[in-house]
């Protein structure tokens, strides 16, 4: 989706080889066995939003996002235990020569800080680019390049500007070789929020103590990153929940399954037929209606339908049989609304016993997650004989167990022990069987209810 787009678009623009290597003696400095624990605790900390909660768990921090937790480790990060920061560790290294041209930016490092850098002019091949905080409004010029290409005026840069130190120009600056790109739109929202933890943090310890912006950045500049990543995580859930999963004909696939059992059929398929917002999805003329088996009655099915344009989806499916609810439906939401509303009209009479929310597996690429429109998902029959089968032989197997109402307050396994009510069991697993999902969706059953049979110690039944 756009705003998703956005925000994961990072850039990687050129540095000086003088700057790279600095970087790499700050990086070896880092790595070295007395500073390992104190470069763990930096970059954990300007990570923490992938690291706490589950957004870890579903993305990754961008390639920028984990360059720019370095600078702040090698840059603005103070050792908990006491060892000088590793610029100046670097500075007073004397095992090896640092050449001046590297020493140079020892001091352009020091003082510079993570900041919201907004672009104040379209980009011109060749020219630099001029960019202002959103913070305090100063201003700082930078090399252009290629990397710069796609940029827009008004755009903003989320990354670090080093001061040049070989010019006297107060402004001339360059970038810390990579950012993230933001809409105005996001990285206002971005300010904001940083600004908002900035006066409760000031509020809690009952004193303004983070002073200017910039001294603001330098100290918190990693909440920025939380922040950012929160912002990501938020968009990324956003545009999977628009996620449109469709069958292969383009209807809609009906993923969110609820299973109820009840023991009142007539009160139930007339408070069904009674509901507008349902209809009766009736046999065609030509077709010949159900007849009742082994003395249980025909099941009956209603449907919801929702215009998209010119055309009507079905998108929830209710089948009531002797002694079970089905209802299937396109999202959670739907199923929510459906079972508040099933129970505000039968009550007690309708009793819950599982249900699935989970959507079929699928691994999307970053390109269709960030797509401007909701991105539609075709969900195959061997899939949806998956998902089925899953959810089925969980709720079937736990049914075995539980006490039935058309046995008597019996369970299905102690009831099949009974010659009195062992045929009774066998005829509600006919018709579970007989109305399973998959038959409708791909004209075969999802779960193998012989299994079911062999649960509850009823003879097989040939295929």
């Amino acid at each position: 989706m756009k705003l998703a787009s956005e925000r994961a678009a990072g850039f990687w623009a050129p540095r000086p080889a003088s700057l790279d290597a600095v970087l790499a003696r700050l990086e070896s400095l880092s790595l070295k066995p007395e500073f390992a624990l104190q470069r763990e605790v930096a970059l954990a900390r300007a990570l923490r939003s992938y690291l706490e909660g589950g957004a870890g768990r579903i993305v990754a921090p961008l390639a920028q996002e984990t360059d720019l937790a370095k600078f702040s480790l090698f840059c603005d990060f103070y050792p908990e235990d006491g060892q000088l920061t590793l610029i100046e560790q670097l500075r007073d290294v004397i095992t090896e020569h640092i050449p001046n041209e590297e020493r140079v930016w020892f001091d352009p490092l020091k003082h510079s800080y993570l900041d919201l850098l907004e672009l104040t002019a379209m980009p011109k091949p060749g020219e630099d680019l001029t960019l202002r905080s959103i913070g305090d409004g100063m201003t700082f010029v930078v090399p252009g390049g290629d990397f710069a290409q796609n940029f827009v005026a008004g755009q903003v840069l989320l990354t670090r500007a080093i001061r040049d130190p070989d010019a006297n120009q107060s402004g001339k600056a360059l970038l810390a070789g990579c950012g993230i790109v933001l809409s105005p739109s996001d990285a206002r929202t971005l300010y904001q929020t940083t600004r908002e933890w900035e006066r409760d943090m000031e509020m809690s310890s009952g004193s303004l103590v983070l002073g200017e912006w910039q001294e603001f950045a330098k100290r918190f500049g990693h909440i920025l990153l939380w922040n950012f990543a929160e912002m990501r995580f938020a968009a990324l859930v956003d545009a999977v929940v628009h996620i449109r999963y469709c069958n292969p004909d383009g209807q809609p696939y009906l993923y969110a399954v609820a299973l109820y059992d009840h023991h009142e059929y007539r009160f139930f398929a007339e408070g069904l037929s009674e509901m507008r917002e349902f209809e009766e999805n009736k046999p065609l003329p030509s077709v010949e209606p159900q007849e009742a088996v082994g003395g249980l009655p025909p099941s009956r099915t209603w449907i919801q339908r929702e215009v998209t344009g010119n055309a009507a989806a079905i998108v929830a499916k209710l089948t009531l049989t002797s002694a079970q609810l089905i209802v299937e439906c396109d999202s959670p939401k739907r199923l929510d609304r459906i079972k508040h509303r099933l129970a505000a009209s039968f009550g007690f009479s309708l009793h819950f016993r599982s249900e699935t929310l989970t959507p079929p597996a699928r691994k999307l690429s970053v390109a269709e997650v960030m797509r401007d429109e909701p991105l539609t998902v075709i969900v195959t029959q061997p899939e949806d004989q998956a998902l089925l089968n899953n959810f089925l032989e969980k709720a079937y197997l736990e049914w075995s167990d539980q006490a039935h109402h058309a046995l008597g307050g019996q369970t299905p396994r102690h009831a099949a022990t009974s010659s009195a009510v062992r045929d009774k069991v066998s005829a509600l697993i006919d018709e579970m069987e007989r109305h399973d999902p998959g038959r409708t969706r791909t004209g075969k059953t999802a779960f193998a209810y012989n299994k079911l049979r062999a649960h509850v110690g009823l003879d097989e039944v040939p295929e």
